[in-house]
Parts: C-alpha cells; structure tokens; sequence
C-alpha cells in the first residue's frame, strides 16, 4: 500500500499544480471584480451571450452526429481488414492530423472562397457560384473535417472486439441489415460511440480557429468570447474566467452524460 502510494505521488502532484490551482484560478477570477470583491456580476453578464452559447452547442452537436455517421461505417470496415491493412488504413486516417491545426483549417478557405476550386468545379457543372465561406455550414465541415479521426478510432477499437460470428450468426438467422447493425453493432459498440462522442463534442464546442477562419465575424462561439476576453480589446480576466467556468461545467455535464450512457448499456450487455 505505502509503495503504491509512492509511486503515485508524482501524478497527485502533478494533478494538484496543473489542474486544481489552475481551476482554483479560474473559479477566483469569476467570482470576483477587478477589486478582488465577491460578486455574481461576471455570471450575469453572460446572459447577454446566451445565443453565442447555444449556436456553439448546436454546432457542436451536428458536427458530433455528422463524424459519428461518417465514422461508424469506417470503424466497422476497419475493424474487418487483416491486420496489416488495418495499419496501412489506420496511417492514412490519421496521416492529415500530421499537418499542423491552422494550415488544415486554412486549406479549407482557399478551397470554399468564392473563386476556389470548388465553385469552380461547380461552374463546369452549371452551377453556382455558391457562398460557402464564412458560413455555418463550413464551420461545420471544419470541425468533421479535424475532429472526425477521433470518432473513428475509438470505433474501431471498439469494433475489433466484436465477434464476426455473431454478426454472421445473425445474418444466417435472417437478419437484414438494419436489424444487425441496431441490435448488434450498435450495443456492441457503444464504449467506443460514447468516447468517440466526448473526443469530438468537447472540442467543437470549445474551439475558435476554426470558427474565426471559416464562420467569419457572424459564428462566433463560446471559444471566440474567452479569447476576446483574455486576449483581445475587450480584456476582462474576470468574465473570461466566468464563460471557461460555463463552459467547463457544459463540458462536465456532456462527459457525465455520456459515461452513464456507457455504463447503463454495459450493463445491459453483462
């Protein structure tokens, strides 16, 4: 016992300076004016931003649904290729997130402006010119576009530990497709679903690149607002840290959500 807690020193008190001051900090500044007094005041003011708060969400959502829809097919065929396809495949899926964040997201202005290659590939075709950038809709694609890879890697971690001769079990019982993807791969799956959810949904609820490089001034998110308010003209430490203590406990409450999700469906399948 006392070895054991030796060795877990160091990561205690990793924990206490990286994570517990600086959250401490954060509820501080909050709770406080630029005097240093108690006061609700910075919680109150965020009122004003509520609909900041809820694009963010809904935007974060859609994005989150859209990566799980595009990620779960994926997973399934990843998870049935032979072992050193399966790494080849897993290379390439991840091979974009060795680019750096900005220039990924700044690739996609070029190719949504008015005169990129897309509108231009639509006008061969007869159609457009179309108003892509600085939209919601590319706000979106950025955020599938960056976060996808960690919905699909979950699934697939989660897949490869399904059986195949269940599913074939199923299919020789009659089972068509729908039936054995809702009661089978679905259930089965639900550890990685549940992280895939918390890797994408916590980021694109948070972020502010890619809403500042391909929403335009009308996006902005909750992510934008913090920045605005540590680092641009509107500096206020103390609403700052009122908007990051929201939007840790949203956070929170989406993790807790999901983790429930998980336990109660491992349940069901023990």
């Amino acid at each position: 016992m006392i070895k054991n807690k030796k060795l877990a020193s160091p990561y205690l008190v990793w924990m206490v300076l990286f994570t517990v001051v600086p959250l401490f900090i954060v509820v501080y500044y909050a709770m406080t004016d630029g005097a240093g007094r108690f006061t609700l005041e910075n919680l109150m003011v965020i009122g004003g931003y509520s609909s900041v708060f809820a694009r963010s969400l809904l935007l974060a959502m859609e994005a989150t649904v859209i990566c799980l829809v595009i990620a779960f097919p994926v997973g399934y065929a990843l998870s049935r290729l032979r072992v050193q396809k399966q790494h080849i495949m897993l290379m390439l899926v991840m091979l974009p997130m060795w680019m750096n964040f900005l220039l990924r997201t700044y690739a996609w202005m070029g190719l949504l402006s008015i005169n990129g290659p897309i509108n231009t590939l639509l006008g061969f075709l007869g159609l457009g010119p179309f108003t892509m950038l600085n939209t919601s809709g590319a706000v979106v694609l950025g955020m599938v576009y960056n976060y996808v890879p960690y919905m699909i890697l979950p699934l697939y971690t989660a897949m490869t530990k399904i059986d195949q001769s269940i599913v074939e079990a199923a299919q020789d019982l009659g089972a068509d497709m729908k039936n054995t993807v809702t009661k089978i791969l679905i259930p089965e799956s639900m550890p990685g679903i549940a992280t895939g959810i918390t890797m994408v949904f916590v980021p694109a609820v948070s972020t502010f690149v890619i809403s500042r490089m391909l929403g335009g001034g009308s996006n902005l998110l909750i992510g934008d607002l913090i920045e605005m308010q540590f680092l641009g003209n509107s500096y206020n430490l103390n609403v700052g840290s009122a908007m990051s203590l929201v939007l840790m406990v949203i956070v929170l409450v989406c993790m807790s959500f999901t983790t429930s999700f998980d336990e109660s469906e491992m349940e069901g399948v023990m």
